[in-house]
């Protein structure tokens, strides 16, 4: 994650999404984007979702996830994990039974880790960058 930072302006007011208020132009500052969106920038990866499988969970189609390969999975996290060589990005389930990958959405089944499957969580998605349709 290298690059240039480029701090963008933040308006002193939140934006009303019920009923509107008076337009103001007053900003209070700058806010530097990856300062809040990346806690560990070597550990940090964005990655692009195919499919339509998380939207439940926000993700769709086309979203980028900021996933974090350092930061420890627990039972519900959204993980990007690699299930028998095929890499997938579900929400982690430690069931009694074991490890299940639920999709987020009731035309995908969850995947249920076998005994002699071979699973590896490559990382935890912290943040969903969502593209909004124009």
């Amino acid at each position: 994650m290298g690059g240039t930072s480029v701090p963008l302006l933040v308006a002193q007011t939140a934006v009303a999404a019920g009923y509107p208020s008076p337009a103001q132009d007053y900003f209070d500052g700058t806010i530097n984007l990856s300062e809040h969106l990346i806690h560990d920038t070597t550990s940090t990866f964005i990655v692009r979702v195919s499919g339509c499988s998380m939207e439940g969970a926000g993700i769709s189609d086309g979203d980028e996830l900021i996933v974090n390969r350092a930061r420890k999975p627990v039972d519900g996290s959204i993980v990007v994990a690699v299930l028998d060589g095929e890499m997938t990005v579900k929400r982690l389930r430690l069931t009694p039974r074991g490890v299940v990958l639920q999709a987020e959405n009731p035309q995908y089944p969850d995947l249920v880790v076998g005994e002699l499957a071979s699973l590896t969580v490559w990382g935890v998605a912290e943040t969903c960058l969502h593209q909004l349709l124009a």
